[in-house]
């Protein structure tokens, strides 16, 4: 009897087969250059295959690792520093044995090592203090190598061809790796030591020094990316003016943005660390500042992420939302292009750089496969002009979300049933088109997958959305008659919505509809990503909020993205019963949304006791859906991205829907509508808040009834705060 065997169908499932892993790794990241190190500092070959100093979705440091004599120092702590910049290490030697004696004891050598990134290279310096009573011989090493992997390999993808690697050149005081790709670009791993080691060859670099009593010795290191003409630049050991700059950089951003505190000193990290991490993944681009998705497996830039990221921190940082949609403006489709399930105005889904992307062995060099970021890009367009009272920016970009509307008429709506579906154009493209994308995400009640083209319920949501925000737009701009024009499609929209996908049986909207315009009767998150939008009528909210909230949905850290209930459910998925801060946020803005104010507030206490057991304080891309046990921590998911970006910005839409916090720069005015704090929340302090020229400093504080007051403690500038009770 043959065996049966389970086979993954996903070309892109991300391969974790090594059960030595230790999920604690240290990540470091600026512009396009990111790296993930152990708690050692190290790069080491185990494990689930990540570790490594990336540039442009290269691996161009496979190893790195620091040995005391034969051995490496044993590990007292190690932390990235709370605003991400620098990664520090402390550690010290192991019992040093010669001729059967202890000749050094463990402990008397300290050895503490920082890094950071900053244009496209990594720092390090290494500082060895003896805090023994004599003096101390030591000999330590650094093995290295660059294998110039390309990030789909590491994620399980092979290759039938790579290029090849060139003789590494040896100098002095540093090396050369290389490799010449199959698209005939150069890449180069260039490090340098200051001072220049004792011996070195092609893998090790080996210094001996005599360390007096209560002496210390320092190190430098720096390991450049380097891309075919980027190879004549000049590298040089410089860590402490680096953190300067970096430093600099960061209080410039730090700079335009309000600074938030609140009465609960847990809550305080939790917000820190995710400001840190939106920060981190903050990359400058030609267009302004976009958030690349997560670390490892997504530093790039994906229209989706980077549109519900800016709508998150919106409120809080509107030059993000003009970066992400500056840059998707300029990317938008202009042809039809099957092999990137490209359509003209169809906005993009991801960019890749790497040497696969390039050679067209995967289709994301520039790959359009997403249902749901052309509506969301006009969402965020309105979202955006609403903040700011940008107009001359909204006209500029006009013309794209007018050929946006059009994708979603005619390409979007393929058949012409009012509703937007996907089907894969592309050979290798994503099988699902939606933010759930993995091969088994789309499924009906009996656990059968959806055949498609399928139209899923949080795209119709989203285009309702985006059809009653260009309405606003294009009334703002003089027409008249465009915005009356879309106000009715959005309306019909809502009604047609209303009849075929709202599920009474379930008391929740269809996950989708498939090619047979058959609902798959599924309880799931997506549901909730309706409220966000605004499609649902107001007794439908209350009843998907009830569905979404009871034990077969609600962990008791998050919902899940399925319920425990339903057929394909399982706790340690990708998407199909794990919990996604996000996705949570979205839903919490749909509470909101919906006047669902305790159902939002739950969803942020649960959150809130996630972070607390996760390293860093810091929310990972998704967690596992288990059921919260008493005195036990939320269930790591092994691949998850981390720092992830929508992860990171999900605490300030959850704050915002809290507050029932919106901002119109046009009306200049501020409004809480009806605020709610958790009890745990007792105040929250918003300093520096900009709205237009206007500048307020606000208090709300949590009365022991539960209603909240807004206190203005500062004003600059015409602006009204609006208290809605």
């Amino acid at each position: 009897m043959a065996r049966e065997v389970i086979r993954v169908r996903n070309e892109f499932y991300i391969r974790s087969s090594s059960a030595r892993v230790d999920v604690r790794t240290r990540v470091l990241k600026q512009g396009d250059t990111f790296a993930v190190f152990d708690r050692f500092g190290d790069i080491e070959t185990f494990g689930t295959g990540e570790l490594g100093l990336y540039y442009q979705d290269t691996r161009f440091l496979s190893r790195l690792t620091l040995k005391l004599g034969k051995d490496r120092p044993l590990l007292l702590s190690s932390t990235v520093r709370e605003d991400n910049a620098v990664m520090a290490v402390d550690a010290t030697n192991p019992d040093a044995w010669r001729n059967s004696e202890i000749v050094i004891p463990r402990g008397t050598v300290h050895v503490f090592r920082s890094k950071i990134l900053w244009e496209k290279t990594c720092h390090e310096r290494l500082r060895i203090h003896n805090y023994g009573r004599a003096a101390v011989d030591v000999s330590f090493a650094i093995e290295f190598d660059a294998d110039f992997a390309d990030i789909f390999e590491l994620r399980g993808m092979n290759r039938e061809r790579r290029g090849r690697r060139l003789e590494t050149e040896v100098t002095k005081d540093g090396l050369v790796l290389a490799y010449e790709g199959l698209d005939n670009r150069l890449r180069r791993t260039r490090i340098v030591f200051d001072p220049a080691p004792t011996r070195l060859n092609e893998s090790v670099a080996t210094f001996q020094i005599r360390l007096e009593a209560g002496k210390d010795a320092s190190y430098r290191c720096a390991i450049a990316c380097e891309v075919d003409g980027d190879s004549r630049n000049e590298v040089r050991p410089c860590y402490e003016t680096v953190v300067e700059e970096a430093a600099s950089a960061l209080e410039r951003v730090r700079a335009r943005e309000p600074q938030i505190f609140t009465g609960n000193e847990q809550f305080n990290d939790w917000l820190n660390r995710s400001l840190a991490d939106l920060h981190m993944m903050r990359t400058e681009t030609a267009y302004g500042p976009y958030p690349y998705a997560g670390v490892p497996w997504f530093s790039t830039v994906f229209g989706r992420d980077g549109i519900i990221t800016a709508l998150q921190c919106l409120w809080f940082d509107p030059s993000v939302a003009r970066g992400v949609l500056a840059y998707l403006a300029a990317t938008q489709a202009d042809t039809h292009n099957p092999e990137q399930d490209a359509e003209p105005g169809k906005v993009i889904h991801e960019i890749r750089a790497d040497e696969m992307a390039t050679l067209g062995e995967v289709p994301f060099k520039r790959y359009y496969g997403s249902i749901d970021a052309t509506p969301l890009f006009v969402i965020l367009a309105g979202a955006y002009h609403q903040r700011t009272g940008d107009r001359a920016f909204v006209e500029s970009i006009w013309p794209n979300i007018e050929r946006a509307l059009e994708w979603i008429d005619r390409y979007g709506d393929s058949d012409g049933d009012g509703f937007v579906e996907y089907a894969r154009k592309a050979k290798h493209g994503l099988i699902h088109q939606g933010w759930k994308d993995s091969h088994d995400a789309i499924f009906h009640r009996d656990g059968t997958s959806a055949e498609g083209p399928i139209a899923l319920c949080e795209v119709q949501g989203y285009v309702y959305g985006a059809k009653t925000a260009a309405s606003e737009l294009a009334r703002t701009l003089g027409n008249a008659a465009r915005a009356q024009e879309l106000s009715k499609q959005a309306e019909a929209l809502c009604r047609q919505f209303e009849k075929a996908f709202w599920c009474d049986d379930i008391s929740t909207y269809a996950l989708a509809l498939d090619g047979s315009k058959q609902p798959c009767k599924v309880r799931t998150s997506n549901a909730g990503h309706c409220l966000f939008a605004g499609i649902a009528t107001q007794e439908q909210a209350r009843r998907v909020a009830t569905t979404l909230t009871d034990e077969t949905s609600f962990s008791g850290w998050g919902i899940r993205t399925v319920a425990s209930t339903e057929a394909r459910y399982n706790p340690m998925s990708y998407h199909n019963g794990s919990v996604w801060p996000h996705d949570n946020a979205l839903i919490a803005g749909g509470f909101a949304r919906y006047g669902l104010k305790d159902s939002a507030a739950m969803l942020l206490a649960g959150l809130l006791d996630a972070s607390l057991f996760f390293d860093l304080h810091r929310l990972p891309e998704l967690f596992c859906g288990f059921p919260r046990r008493p005195g036990e921590s939320p269930t790591l998911y092994p691949v998850a991205c981390n720092p992830q970006a929508w992860a990171s910005g999900a605490v300030f839409l959850l704050l915002e829907a809290c507050l029932g916090l919106s901002v119109s720069a046009p009306e200049r005015t501020l409004v809480f509508s009806k605020p709610v704090l958790p009890a745990f929340l007792p105040e929250v302090s918003i300093r520096d808040l900009r709205v237009g020229d206007a500048r307020v400093d606000l208090l709300l504080t949590r009365h022991d009834e539960g209603d909240v007051g807004v206190n203005v403690l500062r004003r600059n500038g015409a602006l009204e705060v609006v208290i809605l009770k």
